[in-house]
């Protein structure tokens, strides 16, 4: 078991209403407010006029850039900051998901230098300072209201990354579950396979550390035993509260203490289909983690047989990979690329997905990837 400092400086609020306070926080921060949205979820679920209601009555002024897309992009970041500074804005608040938060963690430190956000994305510059965020979370998925780390890409470049810095831990972030509510089918299922990945992505790091393994392992049977249900009662305002609170602790570091690190490949190949063809962040992961199984099933059995056996009581490899595959198709979650009508063979479609990768310098931090895996993969995800 490796040594590991445990910190988490996030004040998270969960609970029905709890956004009744949200000004009384914000105020703590600051009074000119820069409000990140999305592109009109919130407004429709009503997240939006009771945020802004709460805001408004503790007398803060607030300015919003909205249209933040599901997959961001660094465009939108540096429009925010160019605004933020504008306005004069000392304190952001994220309402939104994943992409709509890890925006904001990207326009709260590039705020405070001079150059592009991408320099800090890239890690060419590293942060000093940061605008103080509080984060509202409209869609159970990433994690991203209890971690310091945040994924945007650049399109031009073909490349999507994801960066982290201590200064970029939201100060306070707020889960309603009923903000969640509204939340459409098909992206309630992909936030469920997302923090089930990032379970896996610990669960295959580098490490022995029995009790976050254990963590791990409830975290997914949580998903597995709610996420079918809250699929088929979509306004359950308990089911929401669990996968909500199941998403919060997959990557908040509970899982990671006492490891050297998660892989994280999988995440990278699934960002490289998002980066080229937009492919939703949870979709892309139903799609790549069950091709990243078959791949490692004769390098690794041994891990492979040991998360079978505790979370689907399996005792082979085989059975594993297909009741991890079985559990994503159980989601309704794609796990190959024809169910988005992206064909591999079709037209130049491999030749952009591998320029991708390569370009990504896709590996992961314990599993390595080479360019011949890539191959692999991309036949194996047909």
């Amino acid at each position: 078991m490796e040594n590991f400092v445990m910190y988490n400086p996030v004040k998270l609020h969960f609970g029905e209403s709890v956004t009744d306070t949200i000004g009384k926080s914000t105020a703590k921060y600051g009074k000119n407010v820069l409000l990140i949205t999305g592109k009109g979820s919130a407004k429709s679920s009503g997240a939006y006029d009771q945020v802004m209601a709460r805001l408004q009555g503790a007398g803060l002024k607030v300015f919003e850039f909205s249209g933040i897309k599901p997959n961001p992009i660094i465009e939108d970041v540096d429009k925010a900051i160019a605004l933020g500074r504008e306005k004069d804005a000392d304190v952001i608040v994220a309402l939104g998901g994943g992409s709509v938060i890890d925006s904001a963690k990207a326009i709260s430190v590039g705020m405070k230098y001079d150059g592009p956000a991408w320099d800090i994305v890239t890690g060419k510059h590293k942060p000093k300072d940061a605008v103080p965020l509080i984060a509202v979370l409209t869609l159970a998925a990433t994690g991203t209201e209890m971690n310091p780390v945040a994924v945007v890409q650049s399109t031009c470049k073909q490349q999507k990354i994801g960066f982290g810095h201590p200064l970029m831990y939201p100060k306070e972030s707020f889960l309603d579950p009923s903000f969640t509510i509204s939340v459409p089918r098909n992206y309630t299922a992909y936030g469920i396979v997302d923090l089930i990945a990032h379970s896996l992505e610990a669960w295959f790091g580098e490490g022995d550390t029995s009790l976050s393994d254990r963590f791990i392992v409830a975290i997914i049977k949580e998903a597995m035993k709610y996420g079918p249900e809250l699929l088929n009662n979509p306004e359950d305002y308990d089911l929401r509260a669990r996968i909500m609170y199941a998403a919060t602790c997959a990557l908040n570091g509970m899982t990671s203490y006492g490891k050297k690190s998660g892989d994280w490949g999988v995440h990278v190949v699934g960002h490289c289909l998002s980066v080229v063809y937009d492919v939703p962040h949870g979709a892309s992961l139903s799609i790549v983690y069950p091709a990243w199984l078959k791949l490692q099933k004769d390098r690794i059995p041994e891990r492979i047989k040991e998360l079978g056996a505790a979370v689907f009581e399996t005792s082979t490899v085989k059975d594993t990979i297909y009741k991890m595959e079985y559990l994503f198709k159980l989601l309704e979650s794609p796990v190959t690329l024809k169910e988005i009508d992206i064909h591999i063979n079709e037209g130049n479609t491999r030749e952009r997905l591998k320029k991708a990768m390569i370009t990504n310098k896709v590996t992961g931090q314990v599993h390595k990837l080479d360019e011949k895996d890539y191959d692999t993969l991309l036949d194996l995800m047909a």
